[in-house]
């Protein structure tokens, strides 16, 4: 659990699209690894972050999504409810979304630090989605973004298009292996024998 002795500051942030139907109820559950830990006994009450001028977990209704801007102390077994959150999460978006973890050291002073000691600053990307291929499809997005920004340093984007091709293949490639590995095992379904379908659905849209 958080205390103020902790040796970090862990700042979650992001956006997660959830479905139409999702309440305030399933939310709370889904979430409850992140306020248990804060010491909270509801949402509500672990919502605010550990700074007043950040926004904290807020459930926008009217939107249907969520927004993460919060922060808490702790240490390192708070990732344990950073994978317990992210599963809940699968089962309540509508769309692929990223959320980063920032572990800050707080204990680390860079003036009064020993020569050669470095923090134990973090930083860590999750992902959520109703599908693998949803997920997929926001790593491949940032990936893409990611490479972009550093190649048009030294290449105009009308060169870079064979890049992005082959980082499709790259995750095109990904996606079937991990059908192919759903796939092992099952029965035949219909009449035909034909391979069942994988609950994934289609590739994500980039994916060729």
């Amino acid at each position: 659990m958080a205390s103020y002795n902790a040796p970090f500051e862990i700042h979650v942030h992001g956006q997660v699209l959830l479905r139409p139907d999702v309440g305030f109820d399933q939310l709370q559950d889904a979430l409850k690894p992140l306020w248990k830990y804060a010491g909270a006994r509801t949402l509500a009450d672990g919502a605010h972050s550990h700074y007043e001028d950040e926004p904290g977990i807020r459930f926008d209704a009217a939107e249907h999504s969520l927004q993460l801007c919060w922060t808490v102390l702790g240490d390192e077994d708070f990732r344990q409810s950073l994978d317990e959150m992210c599963m809940s999460l699968n089962e309540l978006s509508q769309a692929g979304a990223a959320i980063e973890v920032t572990f800050y050291d707080t204990e680390f002073d860079e003036e009064e630090a020993e020569p050669g000691t470095e923090s134990r600053d973090d930083f860590m990307m999750l992902f959520v989605g109703p599908t693998p291929a949803a997920i997929m499809q926001v790593q491949r997005d940032l990936l893409v973004q990611d490479v972009i920004n550093l190649m048009e340093r030294h290449f105009d984007a009308s060169e870079l298009g064979g890049v992005v091709s082959e980082i499709d293949r790259l995750f095109s490639d990904r996606f079937d292996a991990l059908v192919n590995s759903l796939e092992i095992g099952k029965p035949p379904r219909g009449s035909g024998g034909g391979h069942g379908g994988h609950g994934g659905g289609r590739k994500p849209r980039h994916l060729h």
